[in-house]
């Protein structure tokens, strides 16, 4: 039916349009430079215990590099399945936001949006919503996720089967791999003052709970700094304005 509700996205339907040669070269970039980060995650995961069928399957049906990471390295620190899966879930908790906004700005026709949810994550996001229009937002969100997905399954089997032939990763250091990894896909999201505030306070949290608390246990405490400085800041913003009235009396 053609009765859609006009939004946003639907003004950015018409003029301005992105030559589709610079949106497919614009998206091989991002999906050939995070993919082959899979290799770092098939190391590690296989260097934490996970058997080369169970590394591949969180790639294939999970596939969101951060979650992985986090699962996979509370595993290596001990901790139990549950409490690693439920730090994975946290940090997947974001590509529901996202979903949520490209749902409007790629309109994808319902029978092919569960398909296309598997690919919601930072880097289609990211660059879908960098172009001026639909019809280049779709080019990108397709071909950042299927370069992506292939590539980083692909560099995944290799690193775990890479990881099994080399026997213990922790002689050749390469259980650093992972954080590595994790660090560098953080870093270029904490643009503000408040996310790096927050980023420092859950370092904090969870190196000073380490020694204290069950493997696993630390990660789920971290996520608490959000919420904290989010806390602190709304008191000091209230301060700040409670101070005015005092001064002007």
């Amino acid at each position: 039916m053609a009765t859609e509700q006009t939004t946003l996205t639907d003004v950015r339907d018409t003029g301005g349009g992105k030559p589709d040669g610079a949106v497919v070269r614009d998206a091989l970039g991002v999906g050939v430079a995070v993919g082959l980060s899979g290799f770092a995650f098939g190391v590690t995961s296989a260097g934490s215990g996970l058997t080369l069928l169970q590394t591949c399957a969180l790639s294939l049906l999970v596939f969101t590099g951060a979650s992985q990471f986090a699962l996979v390295g509370a595993l290596a620190a001990g901790g139990g399945p549950f409490t690693a899966a439920a730090g994975a879930f946290f940090l997947g908790v974001r590509n529901a936001f996202y979903g949520l906004r490209l749902s409007q700005l790629l309109a994808l026709p319902r029978m092919v949006r569960p398909f296309a949810a598997q690919w919601v994550i930072d880097e289609t996001a990211a660059v879908s919503l960098a172009q001026p229009d639909r019809r280049s937002a779709r080019i990108g969100f397709l071909v950042t996720g299927l370069s992506l997905y292939l590539l980083w399954n692909l560099t995944t089997l290799l690193g775990a089967l890479g990881a099994e032939a080399i026997g213990d990763t922790d002689a050749w250091g390469l259980d650093a791999a992972g954080p590595a990894v994790f660090l560098a896909l953080l870093a270029p999201m904490l643009r503000t003052g408040t996310e790096r505030a927050v980023a420092g306070v859950a370092v904090l949290l969870g190196l000073g709970l380490l020694p204290v608390l069950p493997a696993g246990v630390p990660v789920l405490v971290a996520a608490l700094a959000a919420p904290a400085v989010l806390w602190a800041q709304g008191r000091r913003k209230g301060a700040a304005r409670g101070d005015v009235p005092e001064e002007n009396r």
